[in-house]
């Protein structure tokens, strides 16, 4: 699920606090404020997952009435460890763990309640955190909605295949010959938790080149993947 554009309508500022938060099982999480201080309180939960927030997520919100909390989910971005690391451990990187990350930051910044925006996979995680935690949620704002549900999977990893043919094979050619016609997701996820790195970088790689040409209205443009973790067109 893409990261999606986030470019708002508001001019570029810049972070007035930032911070590294400790959330267990060796993760640290990098968190930043920017906006009014006395402003509502808002955090903006970003696509992918994998990518980091994007400083043009700032400008999304008025930063003359909310105080806006963006931070990278684990592993991603500058929080560590880096899920690009060759011999990273992912078994504590769940959808709870991100929740939990999610109030532990809320506790650490002393915010009562606030405004939850999340975007593609970032609405998967707002609707789980307000599950989880609806007594903190004053809104919730979702766009390009996800729900994380079977019928989401197939749509992203078969049913977008009607409209993007050639890509679609790729993707689907990078897992073994038997597992092409079962759940793609699953078999990826074999993959990119094998013991051999050049496995795991090719299969991120592809899945990378896949997601990727979600972001794109042509369907015939070549993209490449300068890294397991990073595509570009």
């Amino acid at each position: 699920m893409g990261s999606g554009s986030y470019d708002g309508r508001y001019p570029p500022i810049e972070p007035h606090e930032s911070g590294m938060l400790e959330v267990g099982d060796g993760h640290s999480v990098y968190w930043e404020v920017s906006g009014s201080p006395g402003g509502k309180p808002a955090v903006a939960l970003y696509g992918g997952p994998g990518t980091g927030s994007s400083p043009r997520m700032r400008s999304l919100f008025d930063p003359d009435r909310y105080r806006l909390i963006l931070f990278d989910q684990r592993s991603s971005g500058r929080s560590t460890p880096s899920a690009a690391d060759p011999v990273a451990d992912l078994s504590a990187n769940t959808t709870q763990h991100l929740v939990a990350d999610i109030e532990a930051l809320r506790v650490h910044l002393g915010i009562t309640r606030w405004l939850v925006w999340g975007a593609s996979w970032g609405v998967t995680l707002a609707l789980a955190y307000a599950q989880a935690h609806p007594e903190r949620v004053t809104e919730l704002v979702l766009a390009a909605v996800t729900d994380g549900d079977r019928r989401g999977t197939d749509w992203i990893t078969r049913d977008m295949g009607r409209v993007f043919p050639r890509e679609w094979e790729r993707f689907r050619d990078g897992v073994p010959s038997a597992e092409r016609d079962g759940d793609l997701a699953a078999a990826y996820g074999r993959l990119l938790h094998d013991r051999d790195p050049e496995v795991r970088a090719e299969a991120a790689r592809r899945w990378c080149e896949w997601e990727d040409t979600h972001m794109s209205l042509a369907p015939t443009r070549s993209r490449t993947c300068r890294s397991p973790t990073r595509c570009s067109s």
